[in-house]
């Protein structure tokens, strides 16, 4: 079954009009109250989550500190300076060591996040307490590099892995169906190194259109919106056909128009903390009511 917050209005209504002509079978029914459930339990969330400071400059001049954002693990991080920005070659590396060190001394539940900047700038101090985190994020990642890096956290036992890969795809000009086809061997990949892990994959988040600055912004303009969503159905397809989990994330973070709200993000493609706060609330809803 396909999880996901696939409105925000009133789905269980429109369903139940349908149905005086024709029978909604029992697994829409339970797809539809789970989904009202976790819609409310992120707005019970937002309600009690405590604001936390933004760091905007660092993300909107496209450099990190080098201390990747991942839970405290045994090994070290070199000490860089706050604008020094790693190779890819070096992130790969640095990555590679936290996931031995966490393989070599397991916590008693621990989550992955795999994917680009997005998940590689989620605040430590705003992830689910619930877990221990392992943050395999690399910025500018696409598709096709987390599928080749997969083998890094191999041999991580992991409660549940969080996959959100594609938007760097779009912005380099790669094909949705490769988009797609990457994400299934993504996810073929997982269930067979990770049998005993829930793999989650993530939608792909809209961007703030006309409203957003990043220094990409011609480019991020040449993305429809539409296509994003487009792209989005036919990834939970992929996940429901593959037998995973499927979090939709669009709805939350998207305004009436279909684009990323401004007041999410730090530059209309990358959050800022309010942005997170959200994301951490559907991650705890998820952690809540399915593992």
């Amino acid at each position: 079954m396909a999880l996901g917050f696939k409105s925000l209005s009133n789905p269980v209504k429109s369903n139940l009009a349908a149905s005086t002509a024709t029978p909604v079978p029992p697994w829409a029914v339970l797809s539809l109250a789970t989904n009202a459930i976790l819609l409310f339990t992120v707005v019970l969330l937002l309600l009690e989550t405590p604001k936390t400071s933004d760091s905007e400059a660092a993300r909107l001049d496209g450099n990190r500190p080098a201390t990747p954002t991942t839970a405290p693990t045994p090994t070290p991080t070199p000490q860089l300076g706050p604008r020094h920005t790693w190779t890819y070659e070096e992130w790969v590396e640095q990555l590679g060591k936290e996931a031995r060190a966490i393989a070599a001394n397991p916590p008693p539940r621990l989550g992955i996040l795999a994917g680009d900047s997005i998940s590689l700038w989620f605040p430590p101090q705003l992830l689910p307490p619930q877990l221990t985190w392992l943050n395999q994020g690399i910025s500018g990642e696409i598709s096709r590099g987390l599928l080749e890096r997969l083998p890094l956290f191999d041999e991580v036992k992991a409660e549940v892995i969080f996959v959100m890969i594609g938007i760097n795809d779009l912005l380099r000009g790669i094909p949705p169906a490769q988009i797609l086809e990457n994400q299934r061997l993504i996810i073929r990949d997982l269930l067979t190194w990770h049998p005993n892990s829930e793999i989650v994959v993530q939608s792909i988040l809209p961007h703030s259109g006309p409203q957003a600055t990043w220094e990409g912004r011609d480019r991020l303009l040449e993305i429809p919106n539409e296509q994003i969503k487009s792209i989005n159905r036919e990834l939970e397809a992929i996940a429901r056909n593959e037998g995973v989990r499927f979090l939709n994330l669009y709805p939350l973070f998207a305004n009436a128009e279909g684009n990323l709200k401004p007041e999410l993000s730090t530059d209309g493609l990358h959050l800022n903390d309010e942005g997170y706060e959200i994301w951490r609330a559907a991650l705890m809803t998820y952690i809540e009511l399915e593992l």
